[in-house]
């Protein structure tokens, strides 16, 4: 039976959960209560609920790379090159927009219970990671935004960062949501002779990802005692982010007598498709194509040029463009092939202006 959501918190670096194996003061103590942290209570969720999907609109979290984002390796925009916290959400929309899914196993994810954002048109979940040394705990307040259920399933967020804690200046922040932690032990291997041979790091993991606050809680008692002082934990964390968006202006030919167009694109959209999903009209009717000389219109394929578009404004916005479309171009360095470029490279915003059809410009 679901009940309402439940704000809890915990501040680990007081507790035996990640290093303070003696602690014997009870968990009790370290609830902060409702009336010392304000941020999310009006947005908590009365209820839980499941929503499936054949796809997953996540990434796993055994590809997100240490303090970067995973997502923009996954998209057509390539990997980052801004910093990806200028898409952060403020907290207020982050308690509203998490929620959890049930997908169906496929052959790039297996099958369970992930995070994934409510407007996933305009948001997407990104996963980062945070070495954070583990002796005195890790300093993190938590707080329950649903729960309550037999089965443990709910979501925990992040509510804060405990001053002078390890976590804190690691990265993490308000609003994100823990959903594995990985203890890093090294150790040194000896030979034979006692000689030492190599530097090992085991790994031991527990995932807490779409769990509410006492299961999240009894995974990572689960994780073995302090090993030594110099043991850390690798956090893995999903962040709710707003989608880059690039501002598109389109310019026809005079003696089409077609209006501008503006129409507003996401980082990692194909630009012909875009556009065509869009109702913009692209293909030259007198072009003639590159590959066999005929007429006819872009099958996407990169080799006919009849998409090609002028590149007035944000060329560094378009991805960069191979040696195929290099050299078709090659007497015309501001022109695309549309089919084969890519808005918002490197998760970049900003404006491009494109002129379409360009062989019927004067200019």
């Amino acid at each position: 039976m679901v009940q309402n959501s439940k704000t809890k918190y915990l501040t680990m670096k007081s507790l035996a959960l990640l290093g303070w194996a003696t602690c014997q003061v009870s968990t009790n103590a370290f609830l902060i209560p409702k009336t010392t942290y304000n941020t999310c209570t009006s947005r908590r969720t009365s209820a839980f609920t499941f929503s499936t999907s054949k796809q997953s609109s996540t990434l796993s979290k055994d590809d997100a790379p240490a303090n970067n984002s995973a997502a923009s390796r996954y998209s057509g925009a390539g990997v980052a090159s801004v910093d990806m916290n200028k898409y952060n959400l403020q907290i207020e929309q982050i308690a509203s927009e998490w929620t959890a899914n049930v997908h169906a196993q496929t052959s790039m994810q297996e099958g369970g219970v992930y995070l994934g954002a409510k407007s996933r048109k305009e948001l997407f979940v990104d996963t980062l990671q945070f070495e954070v040394k583990r002796a005195g705990g890790l300093g993190i307040q938590l707080l329950e935004l649903a729960g309550g259920r037999e089965d443990g399933l709910g979501i925990t967020i992040v509510s804060g960062l405990v001053e002078g804690g390890n976590a804190e200046g690691c990265g993490i922040i308000e609003g994100d949501s823990i959903v594995q932690l990985t203890v890093l032990s090294k150790g040194a291997s000896s030979g034979m002779n006692g000689s030492v041979l190599s530097e090992t790091e085991e790994r031991t993991s527990v995932s807490t990802e779409c769990l509410g606050y006492d299961a999240t809680i009894d995974s990572i008692l689960s994780l073995p005692d302090l090993a030594s002082e110099d043991e850390t934990v690798m956090v893995t964390v999903k962040r709710l982010r707003r989608m880059p968006k690039v501002t598109l202006n389109l310019q026809y030919p005079p003696s089409q007598n077609e209006p501008d167009v503006t129409i507003e694109l996401f980082a990692g959209e194909n630009l012909r498709r875009a556009m065509l999903t869009r109702g913009v009209k692209l293909n030259d009717a007198l072009s003639r194509r590159f590959d066999s000389g005929g007429i006819g219109d872009c099958g996407s394929e990169g080799t006919c040029a009849t998409c090609v578009v002028s590149v007035s404004k944000g060329m560094d916005l378009l991805n960069t463009m191979n040696t195929q479309e290099q050299q078709m171009l090659a007497k015309n360095p501001n022109w695309r092939l549309a089919c084969r470029a890519i808005v918002g490279s490197g998760m970049k915003e900003g404006d491009i202006t494109i002129k379409v059809n360009p062989r019927q410009w004067d200019d």
